[in-house]
C-alpha cells in the first residue's frame, strides 16, 4: 500500500449529509443514518481513487507546490476538497495553492470563490484576463468555443504557475472526461489520444496532473450535492447546444445503461495499450518483422487439420509433431 492510499481508513471522519430538520418531508431517523453512511462511503471511495491515481503516476512528491485550478464547477471543488484532506494525512509535505481565472464572462459572480476560499483559510489567487471577449470575437456564433477558450486559459495558467513557483498544476478532469476526449479525438480528429493523468507541457516548463482521473462523474455530482459547493455555471460554453462532447457523453451514458461497467472497461483499455496490435508506424516498426523458425515450435491450439481440396494429387495431413513417436 502506498503513502497516499495508506492514509485512507482509520483516520477518515464521516462526511455528514445535511438534512431537513423540520417540515412534512423531514426524513426518518433510519433514512438519515443511511444517508450519512452512503455519504461517508462516497467520501472514502473518492479519497481512495484520488490517492491511487496520485501514487500510480507519482503526481505529488515531497516539497511540491501544487496549483489547484478552481473553475467553480463540481469537479474542481471536489478536487480541492479531497486534496486538502489528503494533505492533512499524507506522510509527506506539499503545498496547495488555489487559483481561479476570471475570464470576464458577463454576470460572473466575482464574490463567490473568494468568499469560499477565505473560509478555507488557504493561499489563493484570482487571475483576471478577458479571454471571453477574445473567444466571442474569434469564434462564429453557434460554433464550439471550448477549444480556443481552453488554449487561452491554459497559456495564462502555465505562465502564472511559474510566477508563483508552483511545481505542479492540478486539473479536475475525471475518468469520464478522459474517455469522452478519446472518442472526440477518434470521431472528429482521426487520432487515438485522450487526456493523460500526468503531462509534461510541450516546452517542458510545467507538469500537469489530474488527480481525479479514476473518479466517476456521477460520484462527483453526488459529492458536490452533499457538500453543497457554491457551483458557478459556465455561461460561455454551457449555453451552446449539440456540442460534440455532449453528443459523446450521451452515447457513453446509453452504453453504460445497456451494459454497466463499459466506461470503466474503456478507461482500462487506455492503461493497456498494445502498439503492435494497432496501425501507427511511428509506435511500432511493421517493416521489420523477420521470421524465426529455429528450434521446436510450441503447439498451436486446434492445429490438427486435413486438406480437403488441392491441385496437388497427394493428400496432405497436418499432424501435431509433438504427438509423433
Amino acid at each position: 500500500m502506498g503513502i497516499f492510499s495508506a492514509t485512507i481508513g482509520a483516520r477518515d471522519s464521516p462526511t455528514k449529509a445535511k438534512s431537513v430538520t423540520s417540515g412534512a418531508n423531514t426524513p426518518s431517523q433510519p433514512e438519515t443514518r443511511k444517508s450519512r453512511l452512503e455519504a461517508n462511503k462516497l467520501h472514502k471511495r473518492l479519497r481512495r481513487y484520488v490517492g491511487r491515481a496520485i501514487e500510480d503516476y507519482n503526481m505529488i512528491e515531497e516539497g511540491d507546490r501544487v496549483m489547484v485550478c478552481l473553475s467553480g464547477g463540481k469537479d474542481s471543488y471536489g478536487m480541492l476538497d479531497i486534496l486538502l484532506k489528503l494533505q492533512h494525512s499524507a506522510p509527506l509535505n506539499f503545498e496547495l495553492v488555489a487559483v481561479n481565472m476570471d475570464q470576464k464572462q458577463p454576470g460572473f459572480p466575482e464574490d463567490i470563490l473568494p468568499g469560499y476560499l477565505d473560509k478555507l483559510g488557504i493561499e489563493y489567487y484570482i487571475v483576471e484576463k478577458d479571454t471571453y471577449s477574445v473567444v466571442k470575437a474569434k469564434v462564429p456564433e453557434g460554433k464550439t468555443t471550448c477549444g480556443l477558450c481552453s488554449r487561452l486559459r491554459r497559456g495564462t495558467l502555465y505562465a502564472f504557475a511559474e510566477e508563483i513557483n508552483c511545481t505542479k498544476i492540478a486539473l479536475g478532469h475525471h475518468r469520464d472526461d478522459i474517455v469522452e476526449t478519446m472518442f472526440l479525438n477518434m470521431f472528429y480528429g482521426s487520432k487515438l489520444s485522450a487526456m493523460p493523468p500526468k503531462l509534461l507541457s510541450d516546452d517542458k516548463r510545467n507538469v500537469v496532473i489530474r488527480p481525479m482521473a479514476y473518479c466517476k462523474e456521477t460520484d462527483l455530482e453526488e459529492y458536490a450535492r452533499i457538500k453543497q459547493f457554491p457551483i458557478i455555471p459556465c455561461n460561455l460554453c454551457g449555453s451552446q447546444e449539440n456540442l460534440q462532447r455532449q453528443n459523446i457523453k450521451t452515447m457513453l451514458q446509453e452504453w453504460e445503461k445497456a451494459q454497466p461497467g463499459r466506461v470503466q472497461s474503456i478507461f482500462g483499455a487506455l492503461q493497456n495499450v498494445k502498439p503492435s496490435q494497432l496501425a501507427d508506424k511511428s509506435l511500432f516498426d511493421f517493416n521489420k518483422l523477420p521470421l524465426d523458425r529455429k528450434g521446436d515450435r510450441e503447439a498451436y491450439e486446434f492445429q490438427s487439420a486435413s486438406v480437403s481440396s488441392s491441385n496437388i494429387a497427394a493428400g496432405i495431413q497436418f499432424i501435431d509433431a509433438l504427438s509423433v513417436d
